[in-house]
């Protein structure tokens, strides 16, 4: 019995003794652990100062194309078509024939008219000689004044009734070449829903065809009332004067390629859709390659240049629950997380930041929303001059 007690007390101290051998290997690992962490150098992330600088940004509309002139031809007689002298997108003259309408009814017609003529002048003849015979024999008082009166009223009714004849043969005749339609202006032709055989009538809801002259379009985009107001100055200068005054704008195709020709903002439409809040605007573009089309979609680019404004890249930012941030670095190279508004409008690149920094502040650039955190103390790296000993370095030694 005694040697078991002895037994056991001996296991005891080994066991008291091991545990407290681990705990103080546990304790010094831990001291070990904070200390390295302590010792840690702070990450390095590229910075940069906000300064002013100018910021060139564009205002994208949707557009629509349409020619200079887009002029529906339609019949003004009605008929059937006998023959169509051009094909969809031909290129058309001023006066060149479109379409013949069957003419055979609109010559009779003036054959008619014509017999009327010749008719009426007959009449009107036969009684200027009676009217004349008339005169002689009144002023030999053979007649009565009265019977003479008669004679020269018949030859007031036979002038009426040949000047009504010729206005007949005119009607007539304008109807007549109303079958041949000729291009009111030089353009495009556009469909040709009717062909040979087809009834055209002017009363039909669907002309002939379109004739575009494409040597020079129009864009039409639309600019809201602010958008007006900024033009403007809130009024402080006419409208007329802010047209003038607008920079070149671009033509972005609906394939994304930039037309090669600028335009100019051309009017501005004196009216306020009530339904949109918006005012039509008119862009006028040179065409003479035809590269344009009535009827085309695209964006019209206009320019914006402002001064004196603080632009920040856009990966500088993040957004959470619709606002956006950045991280400010303050004198002890510390990061805090800053609200900021920017515009609407930007390149893709940049933003242009209206309210929550100003010129001086540090904000980082590099790692946001992934290494940098809310908190942490960073080693500053000045953006700029990273870049620029990057791109002095051989090709094959940059990472």
């Amino acid at each position: 019995m005694l040697k078991e007690r002895i037994m056991n007390v001996r296991m005891l101290n080994g066991t008291a003794a091991l545990a407290v051998g681990l705990t103080m290997n546990m304790i010094a690992s831990s001291c070990g652990g904070e200390a390295q962490q302590q010792q840690a150098p702070a990450p390095q992330i590229a910075t940069e100062t906000v300064a002013l600088t100018s910021a060139d940004n564009q205002s994208v509309y949707p557009a629509l194309i349409k020619g200079k002139t887009d002029i529906d031809i339609r019949p003004q007689v009605t008929g059937f078509i006998t023959k169509v002298h051009v094909d969809e997108g031909q290129y058309v003259r001023k006066g060149q024939t479109l379409f013949t309408i069957d003419q055979v009814q609109y010559q009779a017609a003036v054959d008619n008219a014509q017999a009327a003529v010749n008719s009426a002048q007959t009449r009107l003849k036969t009684a200027q000689m009676t009217a004349d015979t008339k005169r002689q024999l009144l002023d030999k008082n053979i007649i009565s004044s009265y019977e003479y009166q008669l004679a020269d009223n018949d030859v007031q009714t036979a002038r009426a009734a040949l000047a009504q004849a010729q206005s007949a043969l005119v009607n007539a005749r304008k109807n007549l070449a109303y079958t041949v339609v000729t291009a009111p202006s030089d353009g495009r032709v556009g469909t040709i829903p009717n062909r040979e055989g087809s009834l055209a009538s002017p009363s039909s809801a669907q002309p002939l065809t379109t004739i575009s002259d494409n040597s020079k379009v129009y864009a039409y985009f639309s600019l809201t009332e602010k958008d007006l107001l900024e033009m403007t100055a809130g009024g402080s200068r006419s409208l007329d004067a802010a047209i003038d005054s607008m920079p070149k704008v671009q033509l972005r195709l609906a394939d994304g390629t930039i037309y090669p020709v600028e335009g100019t903002v051309a009017t501005v439409s004196g009216v306020i859709d009530t339904a949109t809040g918006a005012a039509s605007v008119r862009a006028l573009f040179d065409n003479a390659g035809g590269m344009l089309r009535s009827g085309s979609t695209g964006s019209i680019l206009v320019p914006i240049r402002q001064e004196n404004a603080i632009v920040i890249p856009q990966k500088a930012t993040y957004e959470l629950q619709d606002r956006r941030f950045v991280y400010v670095v303050n004198d002890s190279n510390k990061v805090s997380s800053q609200v900021i508004t920017v515009q609407a409008v930007n390149d893709g690149k940049n933003f242009v930041v209206t309210s929550g920094l100003k010129p001086g502040d540090r904000i980082a650039v590099e790692g946001v929303g992934t290494k940098v955190k809310d908190g942490m103390v960073i080693t500053p790296v000045d953006a700029k001059a990273a870049a620029e000993a990057q791109s002095a370095q051989p090709a094959g030694e940059q990472k």
